[in-house]
C-alpha cells in the first residue's frame, strides 16, 4: 500500500510545470537526506547495541539512556534529548519498521520537496512529536524512536497528494491503521505519533501551497514559526 501511495507522487510531478515540482524544488532530483537518515539511525542503533553487548536489549546502555526522551531530564537542562531520542530504537525490530517506513515515505518526499524542505518537515515533524511527549508524558517516561518524524511524513504525503490532485484514500488508510496500532499496542508513544502527524502535515501546507511569488519567504517564516512555538511550548512543560 505505501509503494503504491508513494508512487503516486512521482506520477503527479509529470502534471507539474517542467523546471520545479509544488515546493519549488528544483525536478529531476534524487533522494540522498533518506539514505544517510536511515544510516545514521542505524549507526546509532549499532552504537547502542554494542555498547549493551546485547542487539535486544541496547536500551540498557549508557548512550541510550543519555540520549532517550525523558520530560523530567529535559527540564532539569539536558535539552538535547528532544532531538537525539529520534535517533534512538528499542531493538532491532523496531529500528527495521521505522527505517523501512522512512524509506518508503522519504524518497520521492524528497525529490519532490527538495532536500532542504525534506529535512525540514523531517526535522519539525521530529520536534512536533517530541513535543506532545513533553505535554502528555509523565515526567519519568522514556521514549525512543524515530516514529514521530515518520507519522510527519504520513501527514506530509497526504497533503502532497492532495496538492498533485492525486488519489490519497490509500494514504489515508495507512494512517488510520498506524494510529489505531499507537493506541492498541502497550509501549507505543501515541503522543509522539500524533505530535508528529500534526506538525508535518501542517509543515506540508506551507511547503505546497506557498504562493509561488514570495514561495520561499512564507516556507521559511511557517516552518520557522512552527519550530519557535514547539520550542516555546517544551519550554511551558517546565514552568
Amino acid at each position: 500500500m505505501g509503494y503504491q501511495c508513494v508512487d503516486c507522487v512521482g506520477e503527479g510531478q509529470r502534471t507539474v510545470r517542467r523546471g520545479t515540482t509544488v515546493a519549488g524544488a528544483q525536478a529531476g532530483g534524487r533522494s540522498l537526506a533518506v539514505p544517510v537518515l536511515i544510516g545514521l539511525n542505524v549507526l546509532v542503533y549499532l552504537l547502542t547495541a554494542v555498547q549493551a553487548g546485547n542487539p535486544v536489549y541496547n536500551s540498557l546502555s549508557r548512550l541510550f539512556r543519555q540520549l532517550s526522551l525523558v520530560p523530567g531530564f529535559v527540564h532539569e537542562g539536558e535539552w538535547w534529548r528532544v532531538l537525539t531520542s529520534g535517533f534512538l530504537h528499542v531493538g532491532p525490530i523496531h529500528l527495521l519498521v521505522n527505517m523501512l517506513a522512512l524509506w518508503m515515505l522519504g524518497r520521492d518526499l524528497e525529490i519532490v520537496l527538495g532536500r532542504a524542505r525534506f529535512l525540514a518537515l523531517y526535522f519539525v515533524s521530529m520536534l512536533g512529536g517530541a513535543t506532545a511527549v513533553m505535554l502528555l508524558n509523565a515526567p519519568d517516561q522514556q521514549v525512543a524512536g524515530a516514529s514521530g518524524a515518520v507519522f510527519g511524513l504520513m501527514g506530509g504525503l497526504v497533503v502532497v497528494l492532495r496538492r498533485l490532485r492525486m488519489p490519497a484514500g490509500q494514504a489515508f488508510g495507512v494512517i488510520a491503521i498506524n494510529v489505531i496500532i499507537s493506541f492498541t499496542i502497550p509501549g507505543i508513544s501515541w503522543q509522539g505519533h500524533l505530535g508528529g502527524l500534526v506538525v508535518g502535515a501542517a509543515a506540508a501546507v506551507a511547503l505546497v501551497y506557498a504562493p509561488q511569488r514570495h514561495r520561499n519567504a512564507v516556507q521559511a517564516g511557517v516552518l520557522g514559526g512552527l519550530a519557535v512555538l514547539l520550542v516555546l511550548l517544551i519550554l511551558a512543560t517546565g514552568l
